[in-house]
């Protein structure tokens, strides 16, 4: 069992829930603070939606992250999918400065599912070599 992945996992999840969960009750707030108002809500609504699936998603792989290790690169993915098209959307003056915060954050965890990922292939292989030695016999 790989301490440091779990609790990545579980930060990662609960941060996520914690940042998007209130989102939904935020589109009229977000309209006016950063003009244009949301002109497409199944956009927006859709987007919280998958984002919340994932943070289920990784608090999943925190219960046990040998078993889901390969799903970990596909959440580096998910990590990399909002803070890349941030950082090139604020270069181009399209992206206030206060959401590089969260772009920062993302890229942050994406590396910490890397590290989590590399962790686990020692467990992963010592595991794979003693299911092989159990059943050499058989």
């Amino acid at each position: 069992m790989d301490r440091f992945a779990r609790r990545v996992y579980t930060v990662a999840g609960i941060y996520g829930l914690i940042v998007m969960l209130p989102q939904y009750f935020l589109e009229d707030r977000i309209g006016r603070d950063t003009p244009p108002p949301i002109t497409h809500p199944e956009h927006f609504y859709g987007f919280i939606g998958v984002v919340i699936a994932w943070q289920l998603a990784f608090l999943v792989i925190a219960r046990d992250p040998q078993r889901f290790r390969a799903l970990m690169p596909v959440t580096v993915l998910e990590k990399l999918a909002f803070a890349v098209p941030v950082l090139l959307l604020w270069a181009k003056g399209r992206v206030a400065g206060s959401v590089l915060p969260f772009a920062g954050l993302d890229l942050l965890l994406g590396a910490l599912f890397i590290a989590s990922y590399f962790r686990t292939a020692s467990a992963s292989a010592s595991w794979g070599r003693s299911l092989g030695s159990d059943t050499a016999g058989v």
